[in-house]
């Protein structure tokens, strides 16, 4: 009988925070720029350059474990991991390894099988590390610094993820959190949300984990989701044939759907860690600590909750609008400029996610201002455009955030609302279709919609269609 084995998922999520300024200078955080522009002394670690921390990546931090049920440790300091690497400019990492600002936290999945919670073992700020660049025309390696000193949350999970879905279902959760949270823009393409999986498998029911391999280099949900599967397999594949897992850090190759051993694992002792002479203890103050608390925005949950209390719309748009903090604050506020809230609904969950769809583009890269919606929403509610226009004039308002106003106004699009004007058109069309009057009068009353179709070819488009609707039984009778 074939033995069953089970996946055991830790996962080591770094996230880049969304500060101006590094987390110990005052150089540039912008993603971009030419290389090693957003950059001295300090995050080129010049001798005799002094660390200062900003202050608020201390907040930042104190955010996201608030949000994701830490408990903050009020007395935190930094530690520097010693490692020797072209990109890491002072020879060492500045980290928290003994006492880190958040632990013991945890959050809430949806799975399969109902409500699961993964634990958060603890989340820790330190800087990023510079980028290499690899030339092959020279066959050299070029060290860009402007990421380093990014500031950086790592948030570590316990070993409580048994799938890929599981993953992806915290991976979307966290980076929710956070987006609400305003903390970090969580681009996975950009860099500024990586996860590093932490892997083992054990036959199931035995209480001992596996030997783990941790995967980096993966930069999309669905590179996590295949990286998973692909090591899962390989390991149950080397225990069948009766050897062992080694422990060791692997990089996936999403091309090639397969991970190749980078280095044998380095234990915490390897990295001599001791406390950074040069940065004086964090100490968070009870006030301090209550500011923050303060200041927490709403987050998806108590957003539904409000949305399901204040506005008519289903569930599901609920959960689509929320499930995107960009989405959420456009239906907001083209809500209080005084739209309908199911009217804002609408053109969100249709027009808006068919172009989102289109462009292959994310809810968060949306470049429409709400104050446009909700012209173009007040232009169909006073019928001076009709639906066929109303789309076309909001695919222009999504890809270049016109002004509808003035657009139909220069492209000659409002809806011709002149009753005589229409009705000698309608004559017209009658008079030029005595086929369609004859299917009509004899009870086709499909008919109808042919000569309605007719009439809005000869208004270019630009009429009421349920006026012309009304002139026509009018006439026809």
């Amino acid at each position: 009988m074939s033995k069953q084995y089970e996946t055991v998922i830790g996962l080591e999520v770094h996230v880049e925070l969304a500060t101006k300024t590094k987390i110990f200078c005052g150089c540039s955080t912008e993603f971009g720029g030419a290389p090693n522009t957003h950059t001295c002394p300090v995050c080129t670690g010049m001798p005799g350059s002094l660390p200062v921390l900003n202050k608020q990546v201390v907040e930042y931090a104190m955010a996201v474990g608030l949000a994701t049920n830490c408990t903050i440790t009020q007395f935190n300091k930094f530690d520097r991991k010693n490692y020797f690497y072209p990109d890491n400019p002072q020879n060492y990492q500045i980290s928290q390894l003994y006492l880190p600002i958040c632990r013991d936290g945890g959050i809430e999945i949806d799975t399969p099988a109902g409500k699961k919670t993964i634990g958060i073992h603890e989340i820790h700020m330190e800087e990023d590390a510079g980028k290499l660049i690899h030339d092959e025309w020279e066959d050299c390696s070029l060290v860009d610094y402007n990421r380093s000193g990014v500031p950086l949350i790592e948030i570590v999970s316990e070993p409580d993820m048994r799938s890929a879905d599981e993953v992806i279902a915290y991976l979307e959760k966290l980076r929710l959190i956070i987006q609400y949270l305003g903390a970090s823009d969580c681009k996975l393409n950009e860099g500024s949300m990586r996860a590093d999986v932490n892997l083992s498998v054990r036959e199931v029911g035995a209480s001992e984990f596996g030997t783990r391999t941790e995967m980096k280099n993966l930069n999309s949900f669905k590179a996590i989701a295949r990286a998973i599967e692909g090591e899962r397999a390989r390991q149950i594949e080397l225990l069948e044939e009766g050897k062992q897992v080694i422990q060791e850090t692997r990089r996936w190759d999403d091309n090639k759907e397969y991970s190749y051993a980078m280095r044998s694992k380095e234990d915490a002792q390897d990295y001599r860690y001791f406390p950074d002479p040069d940065l004086v203890p964090v100490i968070i103050s009870d006030e301090w600590l209550n500011e923050v608390k303060a200041k927490q925005p709403e987050l998806q949950a108590e957003k539904k909750e409000r949305y399901k209390k204040e506005f008519d719309i289903p569930e599901y748009d609920i959960d689509i609008i929320t499930g995107s903090k960009h989405m959420a604050d456009i239906f907001e506020e083209t809500i209080s400029l005084g739209a309908n809230p199911k009217k804002v609904s609408n053109w969100l969950m249709v027009e808006t996610m068919r172009l989102l769809k289109e462009h292959e583009m994310e809810p968060e890269d949306i470049k429409f201002s709400a104050t446009n919606l909700a012209k173009l929403i007040q232009l169909t509610d006073e019928k001076a455009i009709n639906s066929t226009v109303a789309k076309e004039v909001f695919e222009q308002i999504f890809n270049e955030d016109i002004d509808p106003v003035a657009y139909v106004e220069e492209k000659g699009l409002k809806t011709v609302n002149d009753e005589g004007a229409l009705r000698s058109t309608i004559e017209q069309v009658i008079a030029n279709n005595p086929q369609s009057v004859e299917d009509y009068k004899s009870g086709k009353k499909k008919a109808i919609g042919f000569l309605v179709g007719q009439t809005m070819k000869e208004m270019k488009g630009k009429a009421d269609p349920s006026m012309i609707n009304q002139i026509l039984v009018e006439l026809l009778q």
